[in-house]
């Protein structure tokens, strides 16, 4: 499994519900990275999505302990040991956890790789995930140049999973 995120200076990766900023660059390398690939996200992701309904061109599952929730376009999960069987149909190149903050600070650890965009500003987010790019069982395996976007730097890094 893999994981997709955008992360500014503070690993904040949220503000009231939402996103923190609008990079198309980033939007573009998220629907590259998932399309065609299953996505899996927490209940508040899937209500933050537009459209109130999963991604095109995905497999997705939501992960809820509400057991009575239902999402258009999607398969809901209600039990963590049940995700884990149902993605062992896939490869795991091609699951990706795409949120949100629980789900990210809980089972990054059991990502192969993670695809940070990393943003050099802090953009006042209320919501925080892990420090992962000091996690030591992670190492940078790439990084993009510096790309300006929208008065905002960042860059595209992919942190491998050394065990």
């Amino acid at each position: 499994m893999n994981l997709i995120v955008a992360a500014d200076s503070k690993w904040g990766i949220g503000r009231d519900g939402g996103l923190l900023c609008h990079l198309p660059s980033d939007m573009k390398y998220f629907r590259e990275k998932t399309k065609g690939k299953v996505v899996v996200m927490g209940r508040k992701t899937f209500e933050s999505l537009p459209g109130g309904k999963g991604l095109p061109d995905r497999i997705n599952y939501v992960l809820t302990t509400n057991l009575n929730f239902e999402a258009s376009g999607c398969i809901v999960i209600n039990f963590e040991d049940e995700l884990w069987d149902e993605l062992e149909r896939y490869d795991a190149d091609d699951v990706y956890l795409i949120g949100g903050a629980a789900l990210y600070n809980a089972f990054y650890k059991r990502c192969d790789r993670l695809y940070i965009t990393r943003i050099d500003a802090d953009l006042g987010a209320d919501t925080f995930i892990t420090d992962m790019g000091s996690d030591p069982d992670f190492e940078l395996e790439s990084e993009s140049g510096t790309i300006s976007e929208n008065g905002l730097d960042f860059k595209f890094c992919v942190y491998r999973n050394k065990k």
